[in-house]
């Protein structure tokens, strides 16, 4: 089993410490750090399996908590600027605990969002590629795009992974708002998936097919990139 390390790192000055997991294989080619969704926290088991899968595809991980989710919290996710500010110090604790490994950065459903949205204000430094488990283009029954305008202004290489029973990201949104990025962005459907990549029992996949398909696909595109 590929050991995880618990850190701690400075979110901002006003929010104190959070906590992180790095997980580092051996013979790791990349870095890829992970924040967590919004009603979750780093240690969710989605994020612990696809961590496990991940390492098993020579990929380390530096999943880390928000502010508001630190210490078993349950409260409602910090405003924007805390949380796009999280995002850099995370990848600056990230890029110290390895400095030897290529960047990227993403998330699951929020923590991907925020992610992509403080690299549309600024170049995160050294990141070489955003990766969304899930990207949440709107909230559930009402369908719109507004909240991937920002994509945009990112200038750098992006890879969606969708399910297309996703009820946050409709298939005839998503689709057509990734191929308007441009060839730096691309689209993975995860074949049945939902928003949690959740599939129906009859497609005979489990939890962990789903989650290694993840890893696969995420870790040929940072190998691309390295």
């Amino acid at each position: 089993m590929t050991p995880t390390t618990r850190l701690k790192f400075e979110a901002t000055p006003e929010r104190g410490q959070v906590s992180a997991l790095f997980t580092r294989p051996e013979d790791a080619l990349a870095l890829l750090v992970i924040a967590h969704g919004a009603g979750t926290d780093m240690e969710h088991y989605f994020l612990n399996g696809l961590a496990a899968a991940l390492a098993g595809q020579r990929i380390a991980s530096f999943r880390y908590n928000f502010p508001y989710r630190e210490g078993g919290k349950r409260g409602g996710p910090n405003g924007k600027a805390i949380l796009m500010a999280t995002v850099r110090a995370a990848l600056a604790a990230a890029a110290a605990a390895a400095p030897d490994l290529p960047l990227f950065a993403g998330g699951k459903s929020m923590g991907g969002r925020i992610t992509s949205m403080a690299a549309s204000q600024a170049a995160l430094p050294g990141v070489r590629g955003l990766i969304f488990f899930g990207f949440p283009l709107h909230p559930a029954g009402k369908p719109a795009t507004e909240r991937g305008d920002h994509l945009a202004a990112v200038e750098i290489p992006m890879l969606f992974l969708q399910g297309p029973r996703d009820t946050l990201a409709l298939p005839e949104l998503i689709g057509p708002l990734v191929r308007q990025l441009g060839p730096r962005a691309s689209l993975h459907s995860v074949d049945g998936a939902d928003h949690s990549f959740k599939v129906l029992k009859r497609s005979e996949r489990t939890e962990a097919d789903v989650i290694e398909e993840l890893a696969q696909v995420s870790a040929a595109w940072m190998t691309e990139r390295a």
